[in-house]
């Protein structure tokens, strides 16, 4: 039996308007993916680490870890088209044979609290699957049938209301399964309803239990997201 942690970082960092992957831009003289990975080490240094990376990404990141001298074990497979695919590729190097809890994470999440991570992992292993969580705290308005993002973003009349925020939370990574649950999962054929790891998973009817994240979980996609970690640290 063992526990694993897929990184998913496929990131072009288009959003970010750098040349460098977002994954791989550094924050407090260290890049972000090294930060993510540091944190699942710290939470137990037996799991095991895949990390997803687009093939033309993988020759920059080894450089990368020779230059800050990073030797953490991690094991390497290529990333897909999708989010989907990355994760299906991720999975392939876990034996089918294999029993324990596989957690599934965004390379560009830095700030998992260990103590997240960590019962994640024990409620997955409990309940099967498991997904961290921060409450909304902004005021939430539903547009009603007929109206479209777009016209919401022009500033045009249009009809909505409110919703109650306590209905609803904001997802978070890592995502944590038994491995056996998250392959059969992934052995259906990709829809683009498969936004994250806990759809996918829904699909085959498997609940999906809901643990309390830390809201320093930020994704690190833009500029000013950048500079929130930077304050962070």
């Amino acid at each position: 039996m063992a526990d694993y942690a897929i990184i998913v970082a496929g990131g072009k960092g288009l959003r970010m308007g750098t040349d460098v992957p977002k994954q791989f831009l550094p924050v407090a003289g260290r890049p972000v993916l090294m930060r993510t990975i540091d944190r699942f080490m710290a939470c137990s240094e037996g799991l095991r680490v895949i990390l997803v990376l687009p093939r033309a990404q993988q020759d920059y990141w080894r450089s990368l870890c020779r230059e800050y001298g990073f030797s953490a074990p991690v094991s390497i497979a290529d990333g897909g088209p999708t989010r989907f695919h990355s994760v299906s590729n991720g999975l392939a190097l876990i034996p089918d044979s294999e029993q324990g809890v596989v957690g599934v994470h965004d390379g560009v999440r830095p700030f998992p609290a260990v103590q997240v991570i960590s019962n994640c992992y024990g409620v997955a292993r409990a309940q099967g699957a498991a997904v961290p969580v921060a409450p909304v705290v902004e005021t939430l308005r539903k547009l009603l049938p007929g109206e479209t993002a777009e016209a919401a973003d022009s500033g045009a009349p249009r009809t909505s209301v409110t919703v109650p925020r306590s209905d609803y939370r904001l997802v978070q990574t890592p995502q944590t399964f038994d491995i056996q649950l998250l392959k059969r999962a992934y052995r259906q054929p990709y829809t683009e309803a498969f936004t994250d790891d806990a759809s996918v998973v829904e699909r085959l009817g498997h609940a999906i239990t809901l643990v309390e994240g830390n809201r320093e979980n930020i994704k690190i996609t833009t500029p000013f997201d950048l500079k929130i970690a930077q304050a962070l640290l």
